[in-house]
């Protein structure tokens, strides 16, 4: 337990937001169809994605290196490369 709590505090401090929030057993969003609808995921997405790594993941380490892979860090201009 005490990993998760250690990949919860990386989360707060890496964004800024409190991972306490309700709803994260929200509904899945619909499979996308086109080109156009491919930049659709939301910030709200992205954070539930981040959550949801950080309560899977073994520790720090394996957090962060799970996070790039999926596309789920800030880039340069502080937005996440799977939202391009």
């Amino acid at each position: 337990m005490s990993g998760s709590l250690e990949v919860r505090q990386f989360l707060v401090r890496y964004e800024g937001a409190d991972t306490a929030t309700p709803g994260l057993t929200a509904a899945l969003p619909a499979q996308r169809t086109s080109q156009s609808e491919s930049q659709r995921v939301s910030d709200d997405q992205v954070r539930r994605a981040r959550l949801a790594v950080a309560n899977g993941a073994a520790g720090v380490e394996d957090c962060v290196q799970l996070l790039d892979m999926l596309g789920l860090t800030l880039d340069d201009d502080g937005q996440a490369p799977v939202q391009r």
